[in-house]
């Protein structure tokens, strides 16, 4: 049976097509850009580093990654064609040199050991069980020894006022206590901290790949 042209096999960034317009001002609306920064701060990105964002929508974090850090290379991905196709129009239009890519997390269109950093936001909570597992390895594979991932997502099943819909996403309930560190340590990631939380119920989680 042929799909729908509004059906997908990910999640588009505001759940529909015909409200990716809506997209920025929502994240802006729940202070997602503070968000953003802190994880960006946080991955510490030196001069000459390879940076990935798995799952960039329409580039709000890959973006200010480039403007903290004009020295690095950064790259996003996502298999959203429309989302990668706003995110491109922002990058022209801020003469962002960001290269974005079309593929998914778990099937990751990049050689071994070719990034040093890895990024992750709110998009987590997004995959299946088997998703998660593929994407966590598919990260370590493509880091560097050395290289780290760091990933900010909505912790637990919770009942929030911001974003009521997605707080009660079932699949979250796997991001609860030490769900995604667990995940983490298990795809062979080393030094799994949970580091910070924040606005939204978010944490922050940071993993490294040893040689």
């Amino acid at each position: 049976m042929a799909r729908h042209p509004q059906e997908h096999d990910y999640l588009p960034a505001m759940g529909k097509d015909h409200l990716l317009p809506f997209y920025d001002v929502c994240t802006w609306l729940l202070g997602v850009g503070r968000i953003h920064r802190r994880l960006v701060e946080l991955a510490a990105i030196e001069p000459g580093h390879r940076v990935l964002e798995i799952g960039c929508g329409p580039g709000g974090l890959v973006l200010r990654a480039q403007r903290m850090h004009p020295d690095a290379e950064v790259v996003g991905l996502d298999p959203d064609p429309l989302a990668l196709a706003k995110a491109r129009r922002k990058a022209a239009r801020a003469g962002l040199p960001v290269r974005f890519d079309q593929g998914k997390a778990g099937d990751l269109p990049y050689p071994d050991e070719s990034f040093d950093r890895v990024l992750s936001s709110f998009m987590f909570h997004h995959l299946d069980d088997d998703e998660k597992r593929r994407a966590l390895a598919e990260a370590r594979r493509v880091l560097r020894p050395g290289g780290q991932l760091h990933l900010v997502d909505v912790a637990g099943h919770h009942h929030g006022r911001f974003g009521h819909r997605m707080l009660r996403n079932e699949r979250l309930r796997d991001n609860a206590g030490d769900g995604v560190p667990d995940r983490m340590r298990a795809a062979g990631f080393t030094d799994v901290r949970t580091g910070e939380r924040g606005r939204l119920h978010t944490t922050f989680y940071r993993a490294t790949r040893e040689g």
